[in-house]
């Protein structure tokens, strides 16, 4: 079956409707002043794996792409357990430090602000007048040399802005008093495969030093690194060019209309976790696709050609290629061979496309899994299926692209990249 224009049309509008806010990376990013071939025989090989690849015109999902894996209460229960492993001893907070307030209520975060420079008083004052935003924590954000690393990084208030992040975090008082302290949290990606040990003393902005104070992952886009405020200052981040909003009961997209209105020009408005607010009678779900919203038998071809070729290449944080890569990176820098525009960051990559069970999973389609302990439900590794149970991937640090059997602990769940998604999700 194929559908007829009519048909496609109003596919790509619901599926817009559903995916234009969806998590953004931080495309805007303040800054401080400042090949090996690929054999000849891994071409049949990959033709073979693809030969039962959209042999029909309509790939109906068994799953419903909004319902999450069972596997995921698994994540949340192994982070659990690891609670309370990721904060360095308090031995360095000094009698000075400011006491931070006790956690009182948890706010989702739904929209992250940045702009070139500070936001005045008034701009702040009526983006909270707007109506649907229930809060908007003013922070600090710019990119900061850590460890040799171009990190994205937030000056904050540990007793206000501790209410936007995850349950896990939000709720240790041992990682906000060592904010407090001067000290700065990573996320546990950028701890665990960027090198940077916990408790360890890290050169950051140039001149300054930080202890590591705890592993932290926000959940916020691209932002791997939490710093107070005063920290903040002393490394040069611009003061108060950042919000964080909540926004529960407004459709994000109209939200971000009206902010942009308000804010700077050159300001970036991006969705962390994007409300979307539909007619009557309208669902999220989508059963049933196109196959032409799927990468074609060619595209898919060339993806996997271009990830093999990387075979043996080191595995860094942060890098895109294409001599090194992190697991998203090497995604993006595949897919892209064959045209395919994707985001930058896992849990970007799990928005590009419907959700299909790890029974149906085709060679091309991504593998997610949930394995950060300090924020059980977020994204934090991606894959690429190669076939026969096998996936192609860049694993840790210290290791290498390789193929190498797939694993379902934490598993999240498997995605079939569509590309007209993907290029939305920005």
């Amino acid at each position: 079956m194929v559908l007829d224009r009519r048909a496609r049309s109003s596919f790509r509008t619901s599926v817009a409707r559903v995916v234009s806010e969806t998590r953004q990376d931080l495309a805007y990013r303040p800054r401080m002043a400042r090949r090996r071939r690929m054999p000849r025989a891994a071409v049949p090989i990959i033709g073979a794996l693809l030969v039962s690849v959209f042999t029909a015109d309509l790939v109906v999902l068994s799953r419903d792409p909004g319902t999450p894996p069972p596997v995921r209460r698994e994540a949340t229960r192994a982070g659990a357990e690891e609670r309370g492993r990721h904060v360095a001893s308090a031995e360095q907070v000094k009698e000075t430090t400011p006491a931070v307030t006790p956690l009182k209520k948890l706010r989702d975060p739904h929209l992250f602000v940045v702009a070139r420079t500070s936001l005045s008083p008034a701009v702040v004052a009526k983006v909270r007048a707007v109506k649907g935003v229930v809060a908007a924590e003013v922070t600090d954000a710019a990119d900061v040399m850590m460890d040799g690393k171009r990190v994205q990084t937030l000056g904050v208030d540990p007793s206000t802005f501790r209410s936007f992040t995850p349950k896990t975090t939000a709720k240790e008082d041992a990682v906000w008093n060592n904010i407090a302290a001067g000290e700065v949290a990573v996320s546990f990606d950028l701890g665990q495969d960027g090198g940077i040990k916990l408790g360890s003393t890290v050169p950051a902005g140039g001149r300054h030093q930080l202890r590591v104070g705890a592993y932290a992952t926000m959940g916020m886009g691209s932002i791997a690194a939490v710093v107070s405020r005063p920290t903040a200052r002393s490394l040069g981040i611009p003061e108060g060019n950042s919000l964080v909003l909540s926004a529960p009961k407004v459709d994000s997209g109209k939200l971000r209309k009206v902010l942009r209105k308000i804010l700077p020009k050159g300001s970036q408005v991006a969705a962390i976790n994007p409300v979307v607010v539909l007619p009557p009678g309208r669902t999220t779900s989508q059963k049933t696709w196109p196959v032409s919203a799927f990468m074609s038998v060619d595209q898919l071809k060339v993806a996997l050609q271009a990830a093999v070729s990387k075979l043996g290449r080191p595995y860094v944080w942060g890098a895109e290629g294409p001599n090194s890569f992190d697991c998203s990176g090497l995604v993006q820098w595949a897919y892209r061979q064959a045209g395919v525009r994707m985001p930058r960051v896992t849990h970007q990559q799990w928005a590009t496309g419907p959700q299909v069970p790890l029974s149906q999973a085709q060679p091309g389609d991504l593998l997610f899994w949930r394995n950060d302990p300090t924020n059980p439900n977020y994204i934090s590794h991606v894959a690429i299926y190669w076939g026969n149970g096998k996936m192609l991937n860049a694993p840790r640090t210290g290791d290498v692209v390789k193929i190498a059997p797939i694993y379902t602990r934490n598993l999240a769940g498997v995605v079939r990249v569509s590309p007209w998604v993907a290029a939305r999700v920005r």
